[in-house]
This record gives structure tokens, sequence and C-alpha cells, in this order.
């Protein structure tokens, strides 16, 4: 019973078996049919080492780019472009006969303010250019131009206003006053005082109650130090910055007490500066001759001894900065002087012979040049003018003594 029982568990396992081989053979024959021949061909002919059955394929030699799983990433190659021709230089046309030649000009323009008048202070009109004659260290020189300067000025006015002496602060108000009073509305006028050190009441301005409200300000003063040769080359290379021509109205005792530049310093920074013309005004006249027929010396300040030699001196370096650059130095003996006097700055400014030349020394070596200007006749000889009343008036020409040559590293 027991062998019957094998037997036919037997019979039913090799059953099944040819059961399951008939249909995986009738499965395989179906899939074959499915699959393109083209892809059975390539998975039979895939090389060993390619990635998932896939051939590994290699970038184009054009392509440039780099590669990744699925090939190389094509980066169109850049046309190389040619560089524009250098432009061809333009020549002047020959012209038969005419020799070639270079124009080489190292020699600068200088330019002269001349100021002419009688010798009661009359500008004196109508000058022409043959009126003129232009020295420089002695050698004549060739005028290039001649114009006749009327336009509006560029002034500073530079008031000493310390704790000196209460006529020098009251005679300086009344100049300055003076001065603003001849101002015109195209003008241009900076204010500043100084005691121990410049300040700037109001910076460069055409209003004139700007002008006036500045001039306010100087109440009550500070420091009795009158430090003038500091406060005049601050005031210098502020100007510096300031194109055109310019003017400093310095209204001052001209005493110096304790600057930190001496007067070799000062007066190399005005030789130096160009376009700058110096007018100084002199205050204190009255009390100084007081003192003096005392046989004393005006005092200028607190524990500041000033003897009448420091006056003297102070003239002659106001006389000295206004010859140097061109201007005139006023030295009023009472109040009612300062508004003709003023009138008679602003008239100078406003009326004067401007001269180029090109100097005949065209060496650029920094040296100071002195320069000498006369007023002659067109024939050569003595200019003659005269008044109203017909009588002869002897003339003044007021122009700068000199200048600085540029250096030929400037």
């Amino acid at each position: 019973m027991l062998a019957n029982f094998l037997t036919r568990n037997r019979r039913s396992s090799w059953l099944d078996l040819a059961t399951w081989m008939l249909a995986t053979v009738v499965s395989l024959s179906l899939l074959s049919s499915v699959i393109p021949a083209s892809a059975q061909d390539q998975s039979q002919t895939a090389p060993q080492g390619s990635d998932n059955g896939k051939p590994k394929q290699d970038a184009p030699a054009e392509a440039g780019g780099p590669g990744g799983d699925i090939g190389p990433y094509s980066i169109p190659k850049r046309k190389t472009e040619e560089a524009p021709p250098p432009p061809q230089p333009i020549s002047p046309k020959k012209v038969e006969g005419m020799p070639d030649y270079s124009i080489r000009v190292n020699a600068p323009l200088v330019n002269v303010d001349v100021l002419v008048t009688t010798k009661s202070g009359q500008f004196v009109p109508n000058l022409k250019q043959d009126n003129f004659r232009l020295y420089e260290d002695g050698a004549p020189q060739s005028i290039s131009s001649f114009t006749v300067s009327k336009a509006p000025i560029t002034a500073v006015l530079l008031v000493e206003f310390a704790s000196t002496n209460y006529a020098f602060m009251i005679q300086a108000l009344q100049a300055s006053y003076s001065f603003a009073n001849t101002l015109q509305k195209d003008d241009w006028i900076a204010v500043s005082y100084y005691d121990m050190q410049p300040h700037l009441l109001v910076d460069f301005t055409q209003d004139k109650k700007a002008v006036y409200g500045a001039l306010n300000q100087l109440r009550i003063p500070g420091f009795s130090e009158t430090n003038l040769f500091d406060a005049l080359y601050d005031t210098l290379d502020r100007l510096d910055r300031v194109e055109g021509k310019k003017y400093i109205i310095l209204v001052t005792t001209g005493v110096d007490t304790f600057s930190k530049l001496t007067l070799d310093k000062i007066t190399k920074k005005i030789k130096d500066t160009k376009d700058v013309t110096i007018f100084p005004v002199s205050v204190g006249w009255i009390i100084r001759e007081m003192y003096e027929a005392r046989g004393r010396s005006a005092p200028h300040g607190m524990g500041i001894p000033v003897s009448n030699m420091d006056y003297l001196q102070a003239d002659n370096e106001m006389r000295t900065f206004a010859a140097m650059t061109g201007g005139r130095a006023y030295f009023p003996r009472f109040e009612g002087e300062m508004p003709e006097l003023f009138h008679d700055i602003s008239t100078d400014i406003r009326n004067q012979y401007s001269i180029t030349y090109r100097p005949t020394n065209d060496k650029l070596d920094g040296t100071y040049r002195k320069l000498k200007v006369q007023v002659v006749a067109p024939d050569g000889g003595l200019l003659k003018v005269k008044d109203q009343k017909g009588k002869d008036q002897k003339i003044e020409v007021v122009a700068r003594d000199g200048y600085t040559a540029r250096h030929s590293v400037d």
C-alpha cells in the first residue's frame, strides 16, 4: 500500500515538471517575437566594460566640452575674430616747393597788468600798444597782445581785527565798510580776518548784504597777536585754486607779532604767486602820530612791545608787497580819506592795461625775472598828459616788479 502511494506521487512530480518546462518554452518563443532583431544583435555584441550594457562613446575632437554619463556636452566652437587693422596716420598733403619743418615753443606767455595814472591818482585812458615799452632783465620784449581790462573783480578783504588798540580796530572796520560800499553786482568778494590765525567769515559771494553781515560779526576781538605773515600766506594758498585775476585788499597795521613764517618766506611766496595783486591799506596813523608827538610809540596790544621802528618796518613791508604784485599801498591820515581812497582802489582795479608777451629767455629754470614797463609817446619820446586846466601832469606806471619763471618739472 505504501509502495502504491510513492509510485503515485512520483508520477505527479514529473508531470508538474514537464508542465512547467512546456510553459517556459512557450513564453520564450512569444518574447522573441516581440523584441526587435537590432536590439538582440546589440545586446549580443556589447563589449565588455560597458555601463549598463551601453557602449562607451568618445567625445569628438571639435566638441570641446566636458563628458557625462550620456555622452559629451557639445559646445560650439568660437569663431576667431580678426583684430581690426590699425588706423592709418593722416599726413598733410605734400605741396611742391614747401620744405619740411616743425615748430616747438617752450616759453609760455606772460601776462602783465599795468596801471597808468596821473600824480593825483586819475586813470590815464586811451593808451595804445605803441605807448608801452616792456623789458625783462633789461632785454626789450615784443608785446603779443594788448587789451584794456574792465572786468568784474575777484577779491579777498583781509582785515586785521585783534585785541590790540581800540583806535586800530575802529579804523579797520571803517576801512572795510568803505570798501564794501564800492562793490558792484558782478564782483566776487570773500571776507576774512586774522588775529593769531586767519578766520573766514564769508566765502566768495556776489551778495553785498552777505559782506556787510560778515563785517558786522567783528565786534569782540579775541587774541592780541597779529600774525600777518601766516594769514597772508594762507590767503595766497587759497587763491591758488581760483582761476583768473585776483586781488587782496589788506586792511592792517602791518605789524606781525608772532607768525611762524619769516619775512623771507612770505616774500618768496608772493614772488611765486601769479595773478594776485595786493593793495595794502594801513590803519592807525592817527594814533601813531599822536604818540610820536609825545616821544612814545603807540601801544599795539597787551604785553606786546612795539616801537616806532616796528611801525616803520611794517610800512616798508606793505610797500614791498604792493610793488611786487603790481598794486599800491595806501596810508590814510584820517577817517575822511577812506571813501575816496577805496574809490581809487576800485578804479585802479577796473581800469588796467593788460599786456601779454613771450619772453626771449625761453629757459624753464624757475628763476625770478625782473620786469620794467615804460609809457612813452608813439614816437618814443616823453608822453605828455594835461589836466582839465591844460597843465602838464606827471604820470605813474604801476606794474609788478617781476615774476618767477616756470620750472621744467612744472
